[in-house]
């Protein structure tokens, strides 16, 4: 038999257990068969949906701004700190290096970051969202989180030499994620709790902040003016220091401006945005582990047992000269495209389960957004599917060998 031919009874041959398999599952003609579908399409649904969180959790962005190259962080936070936390060591006496810093010609701009969670009253309650308190650039313009700080008044009035009495501009910019749980606009007032201070919207960016954990309502003030409203006056603490420089000679400077800190490069930033995605993908690793294992027990068992139920089947088809080979080729095909179908159903319901995670997500912890659906998870989870199908294929073919052609005649 010619190569040519060989390979057209092997298409003919997967055409016919394709059919097989998919006649079986549409006249419901075995519930194995229903049974083998349902586990592996369950089996991926969770990797999908647990590959959603997980490539959201990895999505974190830093508190950063356009061009910044270096970023100065208390030595027990190290690189963390870059990160949204609000809990860590703090800088101190920030207004004044700044300034100097400033004053280098070598430096484009620089400028202090606190961080501090504030709870602002609205009509469905307290929100919580994330201040950033900075000192607005004279000579830039910068985004920082995504927000503009050309809307904010330059440099920091109300801190006064660090007397605290200066010129309260009031002045606060939102991202959409905070403008919709405060329900504001331009122009609208934002109180925060337990304070007498208020502030005016003066603009909504175009951008969203995205963490670990979803898009984050984020506010953009004057350091001094967050500072007032949090208690956080004594010291002129801030979270980091963001710089901006074209030489690399800078670095050096701000190695030896504070005591206990380190200097991170944007190399540095990349080298830690790699290190704290470990989570997203133990979490990615362990639902593609535990999808193979149930998806290949459960086809290959429920496999195993409509091979046996359908000897008869099997045999006339050996009697009819069938070959050992074509019968595994036979058998492969019914597999791998059981494990497909179960693919796919499991794929769309994966979608499903990222949407229901994101709702109960912002239902419970108000995150917008938690699971992320990429195009390639489809990709993923029909390619996971696929391996399933050619994992499960020894047992049920070994199974398909021991069938005896005289036996089946004879019955």
């Amino acid at each position: 038999m010619g190569v040519r031919a060989r390979v057209r009874r092997v298409v003919a041959v997967l055409g016919l257990g394709v059919r097989r398999l998919l006649g079986k599952l549409s006249t419901r003609e075995s519930t194995r068969l229903l049974f083998s579908v349902t586990g592996v399409a369950v089996a991926i649904m969770l990797m999908t949906t647990v590959s959603g969180v997980a490539v959201g959790l990895a999505s974190q962005s830093a508190v950063q701004s356009e061009n910044v190259d270096y970023w100065v962080v208390p030595e027990g936070g190290s690189v963390d700190t870059i990160a949204v936390s609000t809990d860590g060591p703090k800088l101190g006496d920030t207004h004044r290096l700044a300034a100097e810093l400033s004053r280098d010609e070598r430096v484009s701009y620089a400028t202090p970051v606190l961080l501090q969670v504030v709870p602002v009253p609205s009509a469905d309650g307290p929100q919580y969202v994330l201040f950033l308190g900075v000192v607005p650039p004279r000579n830039a313009t910068p985004t920082i989180a995504g927000l503009p700080t050309a809307r904010l008044t330059p440099g920091d009035p109300y801190y006064a030499d660090g007397q605290y009495n200066g010129t309260w501009t009031g002045e606060v910019v939102v991202n959409p994620a905070a403008a919709n749980i405060l329900n504001v606009t331009s122009g609208s007032v934002v109180a925060p709790r337990g304070t007498d201070r208020n502030f005016s919207v003066v603009g909504v960016s175009d951008e969203q902040f995205t963490t670990g954990v979803g898009v984050t309502p984020v506010a953009l003030v004057h350091l001094s003016e967050l500072q007032q409203v949090t208690g956080a006056t004594g010291g002129d603490a801030a979270d980091q220091l963001l710089v901006s420089t074209n030489s690399p000679g800078v670095q050096q400077r701000l190695e030896g401006v504070y005591p206990n800190t380190v200097v991170v490069t944007r190399s540095g930033i990349a080298t830690q945005q790699v290190s704290t995605s470990s989570l997203p993908a133990a979490m990615g690793v362990a639902a593609l582990l535990i999808s193979l294992v149930v998806g290949v027990l459960f086809t290959a068992t429920m496999m195993g047992l409509e091979i046996t139920n359908d000897r008869q089947t099997l045999g006339t088809l050996t009697a009819l000269g069938y070959s050992s080979r074509s019968l595994a080729v036979l058998v492969a095909a019914e597999t791998v495209t059981l494990a497909v179908v179960g693919g796919v159903v499991g794929v769309g319901l994966g979608a499903v389960g990222i949407v229901a995670v994101n709702r109960l997500a912002t239902s419970v912890f108000g995150v917008e957004s938690l699971a992320v659906f990429e195009p390639g998870l489809l990709v993923y989870g029909l390619g996971v599917a696929l391996l399933i199908g050619l994992l499960a294929t020894p047992y049920p073919i070994w199974l398909s060998h021991r069938t005896d052609p005289l036996a089946v005649i004879r019955r």
